[in-house]
């Protein structure tokens, strides 16, 4: 019987861990690496592969990537599986072996390239998305598809929740897809489609701030549940004061306002929406800390005035 194929995963912090505890089980790891981590993560795979009896090594910078050839080439992997790996593999790496590299994207290519689609789905208000596995090239995102594993996207699903989610999935996609191998070499894969792909830069403060003349509640939402919690909160000006919006729900209930001024509040913060819809804040971050929205009204007398 032919020996089990063995991967070499290389990976970019706790997003992959449910897939490496789920290989390991299955005993398919041989190395792990990992780029940029913090300390923290770095000696808990150290631990785990020492423990196991992997290969590990750290690739905290681009600079260090001219050392993937030479530890690759020592541990002899059958394939390479990337899970979130910051850095660009340059063709000396992908010259190790043709449709060797396998990297598991979160979330659907060719429509969502770049290095966060989990805030790109939710602030786009997609329904679902995917864990896609595809064959890698030079650049990001680019090569050819295995598929697109899709998932779908709950109402009231933040970044955080759909990270959870997919780093959940990812780990039964990467072990179905580490099976998939053991049965043969020529793995069914199609091009990307060019005329439905899109790339997207990592998000600036232009793509996390809240324009309350141009935006619809319910967009207002989306926004504020894909900044939560990796941008701890969507941008906004509110009593010209700069906050972070942590938490917020829609209120259907009409107004006259202006767009981004304060309808009335209770134990939320209600405020103007352009398509004479409200949201309701329950928590946000301001200079004096994250607070409810109760707290914050406590902090601002000019609010005496407003129905409550």
């Amino acid at each position: 019987m032919e020996a089990q194929k063995k991967i070499l995963v290389l990976c970019g912090g706790k997003f992959a861990f449910k897939a490496l505890q789920l290989l390991a089980f299955e005993k398919f790891i041989c190395a792990i690496g990992i780029g940029k981590g913090s300390h923290t993560i770095i000696d808990a795979l150290e631990r785990e592969a020492e423990d196991n009896n992997f290969g590990f090594k750290s690739f905290p910078n681009t600079k260090s990537i001219s050392e993937m050839r030479t530890w690759i080439d020592r541990i002899q992997p059958d394939y390479i599986f990337c899970i979130s790996f910051p850095f660009l593999l340059p063709e000396s790496v992908l010259a190790y072996g043709e449709n060797k590299f396998i990297n598991f994207h979160p979330g659907p290519l060719p429509q969502y390239r770049g290095p966060m689609p989990i805030f790109e789905v939710l602030k786009n208000q997609e329904t679902e998305t995917a864990i896609c596995a595809h064959f890698m090239n030079s650049k990001f995102d680019e090569g050819n598809i295995i598929f697109n594993d899709p998932i779908v996207i709950e109402t009231g699903d933040t970044y955080g929740k759909l990270t959870v989610k997919l780093s959940e999935h990812l780990a039964q996609v990467a072990l179905n897809t580490a099976n998939m191998l053991q049965f043969g070499n020529n793995i069914p894969n199609e091009p990307q489609d060019e005329t439905r792909s899109y790339y997207y830069e990592k998000p600036d403060l232009s793509d996390t701030y809240i324009n309350w003349k141009r935006m619809t509640a319910e967009e207002i939402i989306s926004l504020i549940n894909a900044c939560n919690p990796w941008n701890n909160g969507a941008d906004a000006t509110l009593l010209g004061e700069q906050i972070k919006i942590i938490s917020a729900h829609l209120l259907n209930e009409p107004h006259e306002n202006q767009p981004g001024t304060i309808v009335s509040f209770t134990t939320t913060l209600n405020i103007a929406c352009e398509d004479k819809k409200q949201i309701a804040i329950e928590i946000l971050s301001a200079d004096q800390g994250i607070m409810t929205a109760s707290q914050f009204i406590e902090l601002k007398p000019v609010l005496a005035g407003i129905p409550n």
